[in-house]
């Protein structure tokens, strides 16, 4: 028991009912309560950091045409009203005997065919969705392409004091070069869980990874240019098309559970940022759970959407165990993450 004074402290996020990442300390197979174990100092993990962050999830990163997220909505409401169409259709012959007239299972002459009224009206429905993807498409191409051409500066940044979870993030931020295009620059923090890594996934249940996935995951992408970097649960939608140039995309992932802290304007001096309201852990960098702390600069540009910056923080653990029920959680998509 005295050894766990020097070891990171215990922590759950979520239930079994949802969402569950727990780490906590066997003795003889059983669990070890250290809720009343006291640490002289909060624990910082020294862990090498996982390849993904350090190809995903560091440096610049653009934001994806907004046609990608406002088509998502569409399609949900275009496929409500496809299955409407589909119901009317099967109950129609039953209203028509009741001398219920029907509406719009009458036909559409074009050319040298006739189709049904509701189907000239459904299809281009369906379909529009697929055009607009590849035009934002096409416009996120674009956009990568200038960026690489023309990247900006580094921003230079200074963390005050090691980071700890629960309290404020100080630091200073300067940017050496900003743009004529550029407006408002903000700069916050967030944790979130990054998923699991995929080859210990494989590993623990027995599979082999050139083999049949288990359920839950997809085969390995090969855009992705380097092992370690698919983690198996995107299915190819994850991020809009990117160009291979940049090894991990230029477009930042959003974490599946993860929350924000607070948020500045970019200003001369010292920025204080409030923590996360919920009850995090510190950076915990294993194969299998990965608590990942980040701060970001936001950039308003007038064409093109926020440009951000992002670099990985190492934030030191409490002295007591964390807990936290309900995790906030999102859909993992690029387009639906809001900085």
């Amino acid at each position: 028991m005295q050894s766990l004074t020097d070891r990171t402290p215990s922590f759950r996020l979520g239930s079994e009912e949802n969402w569950l990442i727990e780490q906590r300390y066997l003795l003889d197979g059983k669990p070890v309560d250290d809720s009343k174990i006291k640490r002289k100092s909060h624990h910082l993990e020294h862990s090498k950091k996982p390849l993904v962050i350090n190809k995903q999830r560091r440096g610049w990163y653009l934001t994806p045409n907004p046609i990608h997220s406002a088509v998502r909505r569409f399609i949900s409401k275009t496929v409500v009203i496809l299955l409407l169409a589909l119901g009317y259709l099967f109950i129609e012959p039953v209203l028509s005997s009741f001398g219920i007239p029907g509406i719009g299972t009458g036909t559409v002459r074009i050319g040298l065919l006739d189709y049904p009224i509701l189907a000239v009206v459904i299809v281009p429905l369906l379909f529009s969705p697929l055009a607009l993807r590849v035009g934002a498409n096409l416009a996120d191409l674009v956009q990568q392409q200038n960026f690489i051409k023309s990247p900006p500066e580094t921003p230079n940044i200074e963390i005050i004091d090691q980071p700890l979870a629960g309290n404020t993030l100080k630091l200073k931020i300067e940017l050496p070069e900003i743009r004529d295009d550029w407006k408002k620059v903000q700069v916050t923090w967030r944790v979130g869980a990054l998923s699991p890594a995929r080859e210990e996934i494989f590993s623990l249940l027995g599979h082999d990874e050139s083999k049949q996935p288990p359920p839950g995951l997809t085969t390995e992408l090969p855009h992705h240019w380097e092992i370690g970097l698919d983690d198996g649960t995107g299915g190819g939608e994850e991020a809009p098309m990117e160009r291979h140039e940049v090894k991990g995309g230029l477009f930042l992932r959003p974490m599946r559970i993860m929350e924000f802290g607070g948020k500045s304007d970019l200003k001369d001096g010292e920025i204080t940022l409030d923590p996360p309201k919920l009850n995090w852990p510190g950076t915990v960098s294993s194969p299998i759970i990965r608590i990942h702390w980040e701060l970001i600069v936001s950039i308003q540009r007038q064409k093109g959407g926020p440009l951000l910056w992002v670099l990985p923080l190492s934030v030191r653990h409490r002295k007591e165990n964390s807990l936290i029920e309900s995790p906030p959680t999102n859909d993992g998509r690029t387009e639906s993450d809001s900085v």
